[in-house]
Order: C-alpha cells, then sequence, then structure tokens
C-alpha cells in the first residue's frame, strides 16, 4: 500500500476484559510501530450489550469489572491519550497474559506506578462521576453510529468501521503490517461486510491455551448476546 494512503489516525474502541480486543490491541500497536499512524483510544462495555434484563447497568453500579477501570482510564485520556494507550497495555497485559486481577484497586496502583502514570488517577476518576459520562459517551457512539455489537472496532478514515481483525496469537514483524495493509483495504472496500474462518478443535484449543490466564482470573459469569 502506498504512503499517501496510510491514515494518519484511526480509532480502537476496547473493554479490558475482552481477550480477543487485547489481542488485536498487541498486533495494532506493532503495526502503528511500523506503519506510522497515530491511535485514539475509545471505550465500549461489554457488561453494558451482555446486561441482563433487570439488572443494572455499569453506570449504575457502585464497582463494575470493566466499567471502573474504564473510568480509570477515561480520567487518564483527559490527561493524554497516550496516558490512555498504556494503561490499557498494562491492564491488558495483567488480565491476559499474568492471569492477575487488574480491576483490584491495589494491582491497578501497581500498573500506575509501572505505567510511570499518576497514581491518583483511580480516586480522582472515581471520585468524578463525570468518567462514567466519557466511557458511556463512547460506548452509545459505538453502538448507534458505528453498529457496534462488540470489540474490537478500528475505524479507518475514508472506511467503514472494522470489527476486529480476530488473530491468535497477535501477530509481529512482517505479518503484522500485512495484516494492517489488509485492514485497510478491507474497511475501504465497498459492500463488503464480513470475512469469517470457521474455527476447528485444533483453532479453540489454541485460543483455550491462550486465553487460559484470563479465564482463571475473571470473576465474571459470560453471557453473550447475539451479533447482528
Amino acid at each position: 500500500m502506498a504512503d499517501n494512503q496510510q491514515p494518519e489516525t484511526i480509532e480502537f474502541f476496547f473493554d479490558i476484559m475482552c481477550p480477543y480486543a487485547y489481542q488485536t490491541s498487541v498486533w495494532i500497536r506493532e503495526a502503528q510501530a511500523q506503519a506510522g499512524f497515530n491511535i485514539r483510544w475509545r471505550f465500549f462495555s461489554l457488561e453494558e450489550v451482555n446486561r441482563e434484563e433487570g439488572k443494572p447497568h455499569p453506570w449504575e453500579r457502585e464497582f463494575a469489572y470493566g466499567w471502573t477501570p474504564m473510568r480509570v482510564a477515561a480520567w487518564l485520556r483527559r490527561q493524554d491519550n497516550e496516558w490512555c494507550g498504556k494503561f490499557y497495555e498494562v491492564c491488558g497485559r495483567t488480565l491476559h497474559v499474568d492471569g492477575r486481577r487488574h480491576y483490584d484497586k491495589d494491582i491497578a496502583l501497581e500498573l500506575l506506578a509501572e505505567a510511570g502514570l499518576p497514581l491518583e488517577a483511580w480516586d480522582e476518576a472515581l471520585a468524578d462521576p463525570t468518567t462514567s459520562d466519557d466511557v458511556r459517551a463512547d460506548h452509545e457512539y459505538a453502538i448507534k453510529d458505528l453498529a457496534g455489537f462488540g470489540v474490537p472496532i478500528i475505524t479507518i478514515p475514508g472506511g467503514r468501521p472494522v470489527f476486529g481483525p480476530v488473530v491468535l496469537p497477535a501477530p509481529s514483524g512482517d505479518r503484522a503490517r500485512e495484516l494492517w495493509d489488509l485492514t485497510v483495504g478491507y474497511a475501504r472496500f465497498p459492500g463488503l461486510f464480513e470475512l469469517k474462518t470457521p474455527k476447528t478443535d485444533e483453532d479453540m484449543q489454541m485460543i483455550g491455551r491462550i486465553f487460559s490466564p484470563y479465564l482463571e482470573a475473571r470473576q465474571w459469569r459470560t453471557i453473550q448476546n447475539p451479533a447482528r
């Protein structure tokens, strides 16, 4: 792909809880290093889209596994978009690779320190109700304007939003750049809505191995509403 066809900035919607989005975020950082685009980090709530009827919305709860850390990320994003990205990076690795609960306050404070981020972010974010408004605004935009149903979602200028790519393990090097160019082409191809590969038993075993730290660490029950 010619350099003049490369976007300057893309958007990446994530929920720290999502193991698929985490793998895609590892890849998108590798693609960013090679292609030189900027990433605007934005939020999406799997707790909301998979909410059981009659249960409170995540913004109505005092604490929510996904929503609460994203409020901290929202506070960080107000200061610097890159701070938000760093927090997602360390939290995602902690949950999906190390199998530790990034949403526990003590662990979150460790991660803020590790990433060189303000330690007051946790308390200040949760004391400020408007951080919840920030997360909700991103989520509702993704649902209403992008027809989003899950993450990762990537938006690329001149193209339609992309769900995915869903790729495991995250490719690196030349393969990362190759997948990036394919993704840009996919987003800009009119009328193309879906390409999907069925998962074999061997594929599912591989996914299970990669996801095992996350599966052992999580404290929530998986509820999956059907995608459109």
